[in-house]
């Protein structure tokens, strides 16, 4: 499939990695391959853009979306000190420890992100979009259709939070993927 993929497409899944890495995360998720396409200076990105959207407000918002899974206060009431058991943990284990998924090493800063299902299926469903538009290659705009295909998952929520009207981004990354290809 990759071999259909633009320049844009493959700048927008590399860029991805970058965007996860960036943040800590320890996969790529549909919400990294969003703020790469946002970052492009393409026309997806130009129409991202458009539609208020700020790549700096994203990671803020991904930010708090994500934000750590063990709530402090609700331990605290039953007498068990986050910070002090993360201090505790990190001077056996290594900075961040708790932040890795149990059973799972944490990756090197330059090594392999993997992609989570959601990602591999926003690319397969950019493919997807290619081919109802009956068009060979998969450009950004496809990746992003891929990304935005379905309203509950966290790229989408990301774009609404936003204030952008998700369908009207979808419809306009459609009419510039059918300009271009006239």
């Amino acid at each position: 499939m990759f071999e259909r993929f633009t320049d844009s497409a493959r700048q927008a899944v590399k860029g991805a990695q970058g965007q996860a890495r960036a943040l800590g995360h320890h996969h790529i998720g549909p919400e990294h391959l969003l703020l790469a396409l946002l970052e492009g200076d393409g026309p997806t990105g130009r129409e991202l853009r458009r539609h208020g959207l700020e790549t700096e407000d994203l990671k803020a918002r991904l930010t708090r979306m994500s934000a750590d899974p063990l709530d402090p206060d609700a331990l605290r009431t039953i007498g068990i000190d986050l910070e002090a058991v993360r201090q505790a943990t990190e001077e056996t284990f290594g900075e961040g420890a708790l932040d890795v998924p149990a059973g799972r090493s944490r990756p090197s800063p330059g090594g392999h992100v993997p992609f989570s299902p959601q990602a591999k299926k926003s690319l397969e469903l950019g493919l997807r979009h290619a081919l109802r538009l009956k068009q060979k290659h998969i450009a950004a705009g496809h990746v992003l259709l891929g990304v935005l295909h379905d309203d509950g998952s966290l790229a989408a929520r990301l774009v609404t939070d936003a204030g952008a009207d998700a369908d009207a981004l979808r419809a306009g990354v459609t009419r510039l993927l059918t300009s271009e290809a006239a």
